[in-house]
């Protein structure tokens, strides 16, 4: 199995403050890795020096097996990496449906786009229906499922999501997590990044836990659920 992503001894920093300590992870290809940690653990951080917005001091990055390490975002966009980014960063005063053309990208190497504005419409139908309303005045469900369908437009073969469960009522959240069930089933190769571990492992196939800005737990789902992994220590669950 080729690795759709991967972080190698990734260093990174704020100014003077060292927030990532050689930081290390796979994304297998067609699987769903969840990235878990408390509030300041790095997991953000991490999604930032994927995507290309904070360049790492030392490591690399490679997406399919190459090179991303330090490169513009849109270049790094280019190689089929999408992001939905914490607290949504939609486009507020643009319309849904601008919101989603203006995200458009063929997908790499000529293939076919998996990804358009009705494919979007067809996985969101509330977007269908709210096309032509205001994105600013939609409600926090929308904004997300609005969020996802933007990076979806890219046509990405990574899709990073960063906290997407954060501050959305019980039945939202079970709706999100059903959509990325779906993208999974898809082949889509996701990194999902949440506080919430039970969220995560009800849907990954990996699981990398971060403290610190380090990496103080890896495994598959299935092992750490089996060997009743706590995970308290990390999270701060009780």
């Amino acid at each position: 199995m080729s690795d759709a992503l991967a972080l190698t001894e990734i260093d990174a920093f704020y100014g003077d403050s060292h927030v990532l300590h050689r930081v290390s992870f796979r994304l297998g290809e067609g699987r769903l890795l969840g990235l878990l940690g408390r509030n300041g653990a790095g997991k953000s951080t991490s999604m930032s020096v994927t995507v290309g917005l904070l360049p790492p001091r030392h490591g690399a990055v490679t997406v399919y097996g190459s090179a991303v390490t330090g490169r513009a975002p849109e270049a790094i966009a280019a190689q089929g990496v999408a992001l939905v980014p914490q607290g949504r960063r939609i486009f507020r005063s643009l319309t849904v449906r601008e919101n989603l053309v203006v995200a458009g990208r063929a997908p790499r190497g000529g293939l076919p786009a998996l990804w358009s504005l009705e494919a979007v419409y067809g996985m969101f139908p509330r977007l269908r229906e709210r096309h032509r309303q205001i994105a600013g005045s939609l409600s926090g469900g929308e904004q997300q499922m609005l969020a996802i369908g933007r990076a979806l437009m890219a046509n990405p073969r990574v899709l990073l999501m960063d906290e997407p469960s954060e501050g959305l009522a019980p039945q939202i959240v079970a709706e999100v997590m059903a959509t990325i069930r779906r993208l999974k089933a898809q082949g889509l190769s996701i990194v999902l990044v949440e506080q919430n571990a039970k969220l995560v492992f009800d849907v990954a196939d990996d699981i990398v836990v971060l403290n610190s800005g380090r990496v103080v737990l890896e495994g598959s789902a299935a092992d750490l659920r089996r060997d009743g992994v706590d995970l308290r220590q990390h999270l701060g669950v009780y």
